[in-house]
């Protein structure tokens, strides 16, 4: 994964004392749901709020056991490869983009799901359009800036009309644990599909296996086989 120069995260270390550390919060959780886990996941750094009953009910994933921090002002998204004109977008410019809403589950393979939440962000065909695909791409890859995290989508998925590049969900900025300040969000397929921390969009003429599909889990991620996609 490629960063721009002079870029400097800090990791956030997700680990068993932090969680007992917030375990008493659980009551609260059960009173005052998703507003809870933004406070916890602001003070502690960890998203492990998302773990307290009766809270948004996200459990919170990372490849290498930490977050990547990364300031919103130092953000900046790569759409590199197969494409006319490359680019290097800021959240700010990404947020002057024309945007969508969407109300949709997240659904993890593994089981759990969380309904109805709320995303705001950019069509991924949008910024293809703007960029300019050549006709030798087929797939689009993505990276993450925890520089382990990858995945791959064909062109006619990336396409889809709800697949966006996301900067708010639950109700306000995406915090670091779910992902921001940008992630991916891919509603037609399973959660893993929806990379966090994205750094890097590029096209590509064949993808290379995600991080999740190396290790084992299905390349096309249809929520119980289903390839529909719409846009509430």
């Amino acid at each position: 994964m490629s960063r721009d120069e002079g870029f400097s995260d800090q990791t956030v270390p997700v680990g068993r004392r932090v969680f007992l550390g917030i375990a008493g919060l659980g009551i609260l959780g059960v009173l005052f749901g998703s507003r809870v886990q933004r406070a916890v996941g602001s003070a502690v750094g960890t998203g492990l709020g998302g773990l307290i009953p009766g809270g948004d009910r996200f459990r919170i994933y990372s490849v290498t056991g930490s977050f990547p921090k990364v300031d919103p002002s130092a953000y900046r998204l790569k759409i590199t490869g197969l494409v006319n004109r490359p680019h290097t977008l800021t959240l700010d410019q990404l947020m002057t983009m024309p945007s969508v809403k969407l109300v949709k589950d997240f659904q993890c393979v593994t089981g759990w799901k969380v309904p109805q939440v709320h995303w705001e962000g950019v069509r991924l065909s949008d910024i293809l359009d703007v960029v300019g695909v050549s006709d030798r791409a087929t797939a689009v890859e993505f990276d993450s800036y925890d520089g382990v995290d990858t995945e791959s989508l064909t062109l006619s998925q990336a396409r889809l009309p709800d697949v966006i590049v996301a900067y708010r969900m639950l109700g306000g900025p995406i915090t670091t644990p779910h992902g921001g300040p940008v992630r991916l969000y891919v509603a037609p397929m399973y959660g893993y599909k929806s990379l966090k921390w994205l750094s890097e969009v590029r096209l590509v003429e064949k993808p290379t296996l995600g991080f999740w599909e190396a290790n084992g889990y299905p390349v096309d991620a249809w929520i119980n086989g289903s390839q529909n996609a719409s846009v509430s």
